[in-house]
Protein backbone atom coordinates (compact mmCIF):
# COMPACT_ATOMS: atom_id res chain seq x y z
CA UNK A 1 0.00 0.00 0.00
CA UNK A 2 1.18 3.53 -0.64
CA UNK A 3 1.06 6.22 2.03
CA UNK A 4 -2.19 7.82 0.87
CA UNK A 5 -3.96 4.47 0.91
CA UNK A 6 -2.68 3.80 4.42
CA UNK A 7 -3.82 7.22 5.58
CA UNK A 8 -7.31 6.56 4.20
CA UNK A 9 -7.43 3.13 5.84
CA UNK A 10 -6.55 4.67 9.22
CA UNK A 11 -9.15 7.39 8.79
CA UNK A 12 -11.74 4.71 8.01
CA UNK A 13 -11.33 3.56 11.61
CA UNK A 14 -13.08 6.71 12.80
CA UNK A 15 -11.82 9.98 14.19
CA UNK A 16 -9.67 10.56 17.24
CA UNK A 17 -12.23 12.70 19.08
CA UNK A 18 -14.74 9.82 19.00
CA UNK A 19 -13.59 6.97 21.23
CA UNK A 20 -14.80 4.62 23.92
CA UNK A 21 -13.14 4.87 27.36
CA UNK A 22 -11.43 1.48 27.61
CA UNK A 23 -7.91 0.11 27.39
CA UNK A 24 -9.09 -3.42 26.56
CA UNK A 25 -8.75 -3.10 22.78
CA UNK A 26 -5.29 -1.51 22.71
CA UNK A 27 -4.04 -3.91 25.42
CA UNK A 28 -5.26 -6.93 23.44
CA UNK A 29 -3.64 -5.65 20.25
CA UNK A 30 -0.31 -4.96 21.94
CA UNK A 31 -0.35 -8.44 23.47
CA UNK A 32 -0.67 -9.85 19.95
CA UNK A 33 2.26 -7.65 18.88
CA UNK A 34 4.47 -8.91 21.71
CA UNK A 35 4.13 -5.82 23.96
CA UNK A 36 6.48 -3.50 22.03
CA UNK A 37 5.75 -0.67 24.50
CA UNK A 38 7.87 -2.51 27.09
CA UNK A 39 11.03 -2.46 24.97
CA UNK A 40 12.24 1.00 26.09
CA UNK A 41 11.85 3.49 28.95
CA UNK A 42 9.06 6.03 28.47
CA UNK A 43 8.47 9.63 29.47
CA UNK A 44 4.68 9.95 29.41
CA UNK A 45 3.09 13.40 29.07
CA UNK A 46 -0.50 14.46 29.81
CA UNK A 47 -2.18 17.80 30.48
CA UNK A 48 -4.41 20.29 28.71
CA UNK A 49 -1.90 22.73 27.25
CA UNK A 50 1.78 22.50 26.33
CA UNK A 51 2.04 18.73 25.85
CA UNK A 52 3.51 18.78 22.34
CA UNK A 53 5.96 21.58 23.08
CA UNK A 54 7.08 19.78 26.25
CA UNK A 55 7.49 16.54 24.28
CA UNK A 56 9.63 18.28 21.66
CA UNK A 57 11.79 19.96 24.29
CA UNK A 58 12.23 16.66 26.15
CA UNK A 59 13.22 14.98 22.92
CA UNK A 60 15.76 17.72 22.17
CA UNK A 61 17.49 17.18 25.52
CA UNK A 62 17.58 13.41 25.12
CA UNK A 63 18.94 13.58 21.58
CA UNK A 64 21.66 15.99 22.67
CA UNK A 65 22.75 13.20 25.05
CA UNK A 66 23.27 11.01 21.94
CA UNK A 67 20.22 8.87 22.63
CA UNK A 68 17.95 7.57 19.90
CA UNK A 69 14.49 8.95 20.70
CA UNK A 70 11.01 8.05 19.50
CA UNK A 71 8.34 10.72 19.91
CA UNK A 72 4.58 10.21 19.61
CA UNK A 73 2.41 13.35 19.62
CA UNK A 74 -1.03 14.43 18.47
CA UNK A 75 -2.80 15.90 16.69
CA UNK A 76 -0.74 16.62 13.61
CA UNK A 77 -0.46 19.98 11.86
CA UNK A 78 -0.03 18.93 8.24
CA UNK A 79 0.76 15.22 7.85
CA UNK A 80 -0.24 12.20 9.93
CA UNK A 81 3.40 11.11 9.76
CA UNK A 82 4.36 13.96 12.14
CA UNK A 83 2.84 12.00 15.02
CA UNK A 84 5.52 9.29 14.93
CA UNK A 85 9.10 10.53 14.80
CA UNK A 86 12.48 8.89 15.26
CA UNK A 87 15.61 10.98 15.76
CA UNK A 88 13.54 14.12 15.37
CA UNK A 89 12.20 13.23 11.91
CA UNK A 90 8.72 12.00 11.00
CA UNK A 91 8.58 8.50 9.58
CA UNK A 92 8.97 8.62 5.81
CA UNK A 93 5.89 7.81 3.75
CA UNK A 94 7.44 4.46 2.87
CA UNK A 95 8.29 3.58 6.47
CA UNK A 96 4.88 4.73 7.75
CA UNK A 97 3.16 2.46 5.23
CA UNK A 98 5.53 -0.40 6.06
CA UNK A 99 4.75 -0.19 9.80
CA UNK A 100 1.03 -0.20 9.02
CA UNK A 101 1.36 -3.27 6.80
CA UNK A 102 3.42 -5.08 9.45
CA UNK A 103 0.82 -4.71 12.18
CA UNK A 104 -2.46 -4.73 10.22
CA UNK A 105 -2.82 -8.57 10.32
CA UNK A 106 -2.78 -8.37 14.12
CA UNK A 107 -5.20 -5.43 14.05
CA UNK A 108 -7.60 -7.44 11.91
CA UNK A 109 -7.25 -10.39 14.28
CA UNK A 110 -8.17 -8.13 17.19
CA UNK A 111 -11.13 -6.85 15.15
CA UNK A 112 -12.48 -10.40 14.78
CA UNK A 113 -12.44 -10.80 18.57
CA UNK A 114 -15.06 -8.07 18.93
CA UNK A 115 -12.54 -5.36 19.65
CA UNK A 116 -12.52 -3.20 16.51
CA UNK A 117 -9.42 -1.08 16.80
CA UNK A 118 -10.10 2.64 16.57
CA UNK A 119 -8.22 5.46 14.85
CA UNK A 120 -6.04 6.65 17.73
CA UNK A 121 -5.47 3.12 19.03
CA UNK A 122 -4.07 2.07 15.66
CA UNK A 123 -1.68 5.03 15.51
CA UNK A 124 -0.59 4.36 19.09
CA UNK A 125 0.17 0.72 18.26
CA UNK A 126 2.06 1.78 15.14
CA UNK A 127 4.21 4.15 17.19
CA UNK A 128 5.04 1.55 19.83
CA UNK A 129 5.89 -1.02 17.15
CA UNK A 130 8.03 1.40 15.14
CA UNK A 131 9.97 2.42 18.23
CA UNK A 132 10.63 -1.18 19.24
CA UNK A 133 11.73 -2.10 15.73
CA UNK A 134 14.15 0.83 15.33
CA UNK A 135 15.04 0.36 18.28
CA UNK A 136 14.92 3.58 20.28
CA UNK A 137 16.68 4.24 23.59
CA UNK A 138 13.81 6.29 25.01
CA UNK A 139 10.25 7.07 23.90
CA UNK A 140 8.50 10.36 24.64
CA UNK A 141 4.77 9.66 24.53
CA UNK A 142 2.04 12.32 24.57
CA UNK A 143 -1.50 11.36 25.48
CA UNK A 144 -4.19 12.07 22.92
CA UNK A 145 -7.01 13.04 25.26
CA UNK A 146 -7.18 12.66 29.02
CA UNK A 147 -5.00 10.06 30.69
CA UNK A 148 -6.63 7.11 32.47
CA UNK A 149 -8.49 5.88 29.39
CA UNK A 150 -6.14 7.23 26.76
CA UNK A 151 -4.75 4.51 24.50
CA UNK A 152 -1.20 5.51 25.42
CA UNK A 153 -1.84 4.62 29.07
CA UNK A 154 -0.90 0.99 28.47
CA UNK A 155 2.68 2.14 29.11
CA UNK A 156 4.23 2.29 32.56
CA UNK A 157 6.42 5.32 32.09
CA UNK A 158 9.60 5.82 34.04
CA UNK A 159 8.60 9.49 34.33
CA UNK A 160 5.20 11.08 33.98
CA UNK A 161 4.71 14.77 33.21
CA UNK A 162 1.47 16.70 33.79
CA UNK A 163 1.41 20.04 31.97
CA UNK A 164 -1.07 22.81 32.95
CA UNK A 165 -4.67 21.63 33.26
CA UNK A 166 -7.63 23.77 32.21
CA UNK A 167 -11.12 23.26 30.82
CA UNK A 168 -11.21 21.41 27.50
CA UNK A 169 -13.01 18.33 26.16
CA UNK A 170 -15.49 18.70 29.01
CA UNK A 171 -17.95 16.36 27.28
CA UNK A 172 -15.35 13.58 27.54
CA UNK A 173 -13.19 14.37 30.55
CA UNK A 174 -15.59 16.00 32.99
CA UNK A 175 -17.26 19.36 33.62
CA UNK A 176 -14.70 20.92 35.96
CA UNK A 177 -11.00 21.15 36.77
CA UNK A 178 -10.98 18.44 39.49
CA UNK A 179 -12.68 15.94 37.17
CA UNK A 180 -10.28 16.67 34.32
CA UNK A 181 -7.28 16.53 36.66
CA UNK A 182 -8.40 13.13 37.96
CA UNK A 183 -8.50 11.81 34.40
CA UNK A 184 -5.06 13.25 33.54
CA UNK A 185 -3.63 11.88 36.81
CA UNK A 186 -4.30 8.37 35.52
CA UNK A 187 -0.84 8.28 33.91
CA UNK A 188 0.89 8.62 37.30
CA UNK A 189 2.06 5.15 38.34
CA UNK A 190 3.82 3.55 41.30
CA UNK A 191 7.59 3.91 41.29
CA UNK A 192 7.62 6.84 38.86
CA UNK A 193 8.76 10.38 39.22
CA UNK A 194 5.75 12.62 38.55
CA UNK A 195 6.80 16.01 37.15
CA UNK A 196 3.99 18.51 37.74
CA UNK A 197 3.80 21.88 36.03
CA UNK A 198 2.32 24.74 38.04
CA UNK A 199 -1.42 24.15 38.36
CA UNK A 200 -4.58 25.75 39.62
CA UNK A 201 -5.10 24.76 43.25
CA UNK A 202 -8.08 22.51 42.38
CA UNK A 203 -5.93 20.54 39.92
CA UNK A 204 -2.86 20.46 42.16
CA UNK A 205 -4.84 18.91 45.03
CA UNK A 206 -6.11 16.09 42.82
CA UNK A 207 -2.67 15.38 41.37
CA UNK A 208 -1.00 15.31 44.77
CA UNK A 209 -3.61 12.89 46.09
CA UNK A 210 -2.83 10.59 43.17
CA UNK A 211 0.92 10.86 43.82
CA UNK A 212 0.39 9.92 47.46
CA UNK A 213 -2.01 7.10 46.58
CA UNK A 214 0.44 5.32 44.26
CA UNK A 215 3.63 6.24 46.11
CA UNK A 216 5.24 8.16 43.25
CA UNK A 217 8.11 10.62 43.73
CA UNK A 218 6.90 14.15 43.06
CA UNK A 219 8.72 17.06 41.41
CA UNK A 220 6.67 20.27 41.42
CA UNK A 221 7.35 23.35 39.32
CA UNK A 222 7.92 26.27 41.65
CA UNK A 223 9.08 24.03 44.50
CA UNK A 224 11.51 21.28 43.47
CA UNK A 225 12.34 22.94 40.13
CA UNK A 226 11.38 25.94 38.03
CA UNK A 227 12.31 29.08 36.14
CA UNK A 228 14.55 31.35 38.22
CA UNK A 229 14.69 34.22 35.75
CA UNK A 230 14.01 35.00 32.13
CA UNK A 231 14.22 37.92 29.77
CA UNK A 232 13.06 38.54 26.23
CA UNK A 233 15.76 37.96 23.63
CA UNK A 234 15.79 38.26 19.85
CA UNK A 235 13.76 35.35 18.52
CA UNK A 236 12.96 33.93 21.93
CA UNK A 237 14.09 34.30 25.54
CA UNK A 238 17.09 33.86 27.83
CA UNK A 239 16.37 31.72 30.89
CA UNK A 240 17.99 30.51 34.08
CA UNK A 241 16.48 27.23 35.28
CA UNK A 242 16.64 25.59 38.68
CA UNK A 243 16.54 21.92 37.90
CA UNK A 244 16.19 18.96 40.23
CA UNK A 245 19.98 18.60 40.37
CA UNK A 246 21.40 22.06 39.84
CA UNK A 247 21.18 25.47 38.18
CA UNK A 248 21.32 25.96 34.41
CA UNK A 249 22.01 29.59 33.52
CA UNK A 250 22.08 31.61 30.30
CA UNK A 251 19.95 29.12 28.38
CA UNK A 252 18.58 30.54 25.12
CA UNK A 253 15.16 29.22 24.10
CA UNK A 254 13.95 30.19 20.60
CA UNK A 255 10.30 30.04 21.70
CA UNK A 256 8.13 32.86 23.00
CA UNK A 257 6.24 33.29 26.26
CA UNK A 258 6.34 32.33 29.91
CA UNK A 259 4.38 29.17 29.09
CA UNK A 260 7.21 27.91 26.88
CA UNK A 261 9.75 28.61 29.60
CA UNK A 262 7.56 26.51 31.90
CA UNK A 263 7.37 23.73 29.31
CA UNK A 264 11.15 23.75 29.00
CA UNK A 265 11.51 23.61 32.78
CA UNK A 266 9.26 20.53 32.94
CA UNK A 267 11.19 18.88 30.10
CA UNK A 268 14.47 19.51 31.90
CA UNK A 269 13.13 18.03 35.15
CA UNK A 270 11.79 14.99 33.31
CA UNK A 271 15.15 14.25 31.71
CA UNK A 272 16.97 14.78 35.02
CA UNK A 273 14.56 12.34 36.68
CA UNK A 274 15.06 9.76 33.92
CA UNK A 275 18.85 9.84 34.18
CA UNK A 276 18.84 9.10 37.94
CA UNK A 277 21.70 9.84 40.29
CA UNK A 278 22.58 13.20 41.83
CA UNK A 279 24.79 14.69 39.13
CA UNK A 280 23.22 17.48 37.10
CA UNK A 281 23.17 17.49 33.33
CA UNK A 282 25.98 19.23 31.50
CA UNK A 283 24.98 22.91 31.28
CA UNK A 284 26.41 23.31 27.77
CA UNK A 285 24.43 20.26 26.66
CA UNK A 286 21.21 21.86 27.94
CA UNK A 287 22.08 25.16 26.24
CA UNK A 288 22.76 23.44 22.93
CA UNK A 289 19.62 21.29 23.08
CA UNK A 290 17.25 24.15 23.82
CA UNK A 291 18.95 26.54 21.37
CA UNK A 292 17.97 24.23 18.51
CA UNK A 293 14.48 23.37 19.77
CA UNK A 294 11.33 24.19 17.85
CA UNK A 295 7.58 23.85 18.27
CA UNK A 296 5.83 24.40 14.93
CA UNK A 297 2.43 26.05 15.06
CA UNK A 298 3.06 27.45 18.53
CA UNK A 299 3.70 31.21 18.43
CA UNK A 300 5.48 30.59 15.15
CA UNK A 301 6.49 33.44 12.86
CA UNK A 302 5.84 32.29 9.30
CA UNK A 303 6.25 35.58 7.43
CA UNK A 304 7.77 39.03 7.82
CA UNK A 305 6.56 42.36 6.42
CA UNK A 306 3.94 42.13 7.69
CA UNK A 307 4.80 39.76 10.52
CA UNK A 308 2.42 36.78 10.56
CA UNK A 309 2.26 34.65 13.72
CA UNK A 310 0.31 31.39 13.93
CA UNK A 311 -0.67 29.58 17.10
CA UNK A 312 -2.71 26.45 17.79
CA UNK A 313 -4.44 27.76 20.95
CA UNK A 314 -7.98 26.33 21.12
CA UNK A 315 -9.11 26.57 24.73
CA UNK A 316 -9.24 29.51 27.15
CA UNK A 317 -6.21 28.46 29.20
CA UNK A 318 -4.03 28.01 26.15
CA UNK A 319 -5.28 31.21 24.52
CA UNK A 320 -4.53 33.32 27.60
CA UNK A 321 -0.97 31.98 27.76
CA UNK A 322 -0.51 32.65 24.05
CA UNK A 323 -1.84 36.20 24.25
CA UNK A 324 0.45 36.94 27.20
CA UNK A 325 3.37 35.70 25.11
CA UNK A 326 2.24 37.70 22.06
CA UNK A 327 2.13 40.89 24.13
CA UNK A 328 5.54 40.20 25.65
CA UNK A 329 7.40 39.20 22.49
CA UNK A 330 5.91 41.39 19.76
CA UNK A 331 5.60 45.16 19.86
CA UNK A 332 2.65 45.37 17.48
CA UNK A 333 0.89 48.71 17.20
CA UNK A 334 -2.11 46.90 15.70
CA UNK A 335 -3.04 43.22 15.38
CA UNK A 336 -5.27 41.79 12.67
CA UNK A 337 -6.66 38.41 13.67
CA UNK A 338 -7.63 35.43 11.54
CA UNK A 339 -9.80 33.10 13.62
CA UNK A 340 -11.15 29.64 12.78
CA UNK A 341 -12.44 27.43 15.61
CA UNK A 342 -14.05 24.05 16.22
CA UNK A 343 -17.74 24.09 17.02
CA UNK A 344 -17.29 21.95 20.16
CA UNK A 345 -14.98 24.46 21.88
CA UNK A 346 -15.78 27.32 24.28
CA UNK A 347 -15.89 29.74 21.38
CA UNK A 348 -17.36 32.71 23.25
CA UNK A 349 -14.60 32.51 25.87
CA UNK A 350 -11.95 32.43 23.14
CA UNK A 351 -13.47 35.46 21.40
CA UNK A 352 -13.73 37.40 24.66
CA UNK A 353 -10.02 36.80 25.31
CA UNK A 354 -9.13 37.90 21.78
CA UNK A 355 -11.28 41.03 21.75
CA UNK A 356 -8.92 43.37 23.66
CA UNK A 357 -5.96 42.24 21.54
CA UNK A 358 -7.34 42.28 17.99
CA UNK A 359 -8.02 45.59 16.27
CA UNK A 360 -9.84 43.78 13.46
CA UNK A 361 -10.75 40.12 13.05
CA UNK A 362 -11.25 38.02 9.94
CA UNK A 363 -13.58 35.16 10.80
CA UNK A 364 -13.21 31.99 8.75
CA UNK A 365 -13.16 28.20 8.99
CA UNK A 366 -10.50 25.53 8.64
CA UNK A 367 -10.47 22.26 6.70
CA UNK A 368 -11.99 20.10 9.45
CA UNK A 369 -15.65 19.02 9.30
CA UNK A 370 -15.80 20.05 12.98
CA UNK A 371 -14.97 23.65 12.09
CA UNK A 372 -17.67 26.10 13.15
CA UNK A 373 -19.51 27.57 10.13
CA UNK A 374 -18.53 31.16 9.55
CA UNK A 375 -22.08 32.48 9.94
CA UNK A 376 -22.33 30.89 13.40
CA UNK A 377 -18.94 32.25 14.38
CA UNK A 378 -19.93 35.73 13.21
CA UNK A 379 -23.15 35.58 15.23
CA UNK A 380 -21.11 34.90 18.37
CA UNK A 381 -18.44 37.48 17.53
CA UNK A 382 -20.67 40.45 16.67
CA UNK A 383 -21.83 41.22 20.24
CA UNK A 384 -18.21 40.96 21.42
CA UNK A 385 -16.31 42.83 18.68
CA UNK A 386 -19.02 44.95 17.06
CA UNK A 387 -19.85 44.89 13.35
CA UNK A 388 -17.22 47.45 12.34
CA UNK A 389 -14.25 45.25 13.39
CA UNK A 390 -15.42 41.99 11.82
CA UNK A 391 -14.76 40.58 8.35
CA UNK A 392 -16.40 37.30 7.34
CA UNK A 393 -14.55 35.14 4.79
CA UNK A 394 -15.49 31.54 4.01
CA UNK A 395 -12.08 30.21 2.90
CA UNK A 396 -9.00 30.32 5.10
CA UNK A 397 -6.66 31.17 2.21
CA UNK A 398 -8.81 34.16 1.30
CA UNK A 399 -9.06 35.15 4.96
CA UNK A 400 -5.28 35.18 5.31
CA UNK A 401 -4.93 37.21 2.12
CA UNK A 402 -7.46 39.73 3.42
CA UNK A 403 -5.75 40.05 6.80
CA UNK A 404 -2.35 40.57 5.16
CA UNK A 405 -3.95 43.11 2.82
CA UNK A 406 -5.34 45.06 5.78
CA UNK A 407 -1.92 45.03 7.44
CA UNK A 408 -0.20 46.11 4.21
CA UNK A 409 -2.66 48.99 3.83
CA UNK A 410 -1.56 50.31 7.22
CA UNK A 411 1.92 50.85 5.77
CA UNK A 412 5.24 49.04 6.02
CA UNK A 413 6.30 50.84 9.19
CA UNK A 414 2.92 50.86 10.93
CA UNK A 415 3.83 48.00 13.26
CA UNK A 416 0.75 45.99 12.22
CA UNK A 417 0.90 42.24 12.63
CA UNK A 418 -1.33 39.31 11.65
CA UNK A 419 -2.24 36.64 14.21
CA UNK A 420 -3.82 33.35 13.02
CA UNK A 421 -5.32 31.17 15.74
CA UNK A 422 -8.27 29.23 17.16
CA UNK A 423 -7.41 25.59 16.44
CA UNK A 424 -4.59 23.15 15.78
CA UNK A 425 -6.16 22.56 12.36
CA UNK A 426 -6.32 26.30 11.64
CA UNK A 427 -2.62 26.59 12.53
CA UNK A 428 -1.73 23.57 10.41
CA UNK A 429 -3.73 24.76 7.42
CA UNK A 430 -2.21 28.24 7.67
CA UNK A 431 1.27 26.81 7.99
CA UNK A 432 0.78 24.75 4.85
CA UNK A 433 -0.55 27.80 2.99
CA UNK A 434 2.23 30.12 4.11
CA UNK A 435 5.27 27.81 4.18
CA UNK A 436 6.21 26.31 0.85
CA UNK A 437 7.68 23.12 2.35
CA UNK A 438 4.66 22.48 4.57
CA UNK A 439 6.85 20.64 7.04
CA UNK A 440 6.33 20.40 10.77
Amino acid sequence: MDYRAVERAIMDRGVEWDFEPTLDRIAALLDLLGSPQRAYPVIHIAGTNGKTSTARLTEALLRERNLRVGRFTSPHLVSMRERITVDGEPLSEERFAQVYEEIIPYVELADTQGRRIQFFELLTAMAFAAFADTPVDVAVIETGMGGSWDATNVVDGSVSVITPISLDHTDRLGPDIPSIAAEKAGIIKRGQTAVLAQQELAAAEVLMRKVAEVGAVVAREGLEFGVMSREVAIGGQLITFRGLKGVYDDVYLPLYGAHQASNASCALAAVEALTGGDEQLDVDLVRQAFATASSPGRMEVVRRSPTVVIDAAHNPGGMQATLDGLHEAFDFAKVIGVVGVMRDKDVEALLELLEPVLDEVVLTRNSSPRSMPVAELAALAEPIFGDDRIHVVERLDDAIDQAIGIADAEGEFSGTGVFITGSVVTAGDARLLLKADGTA
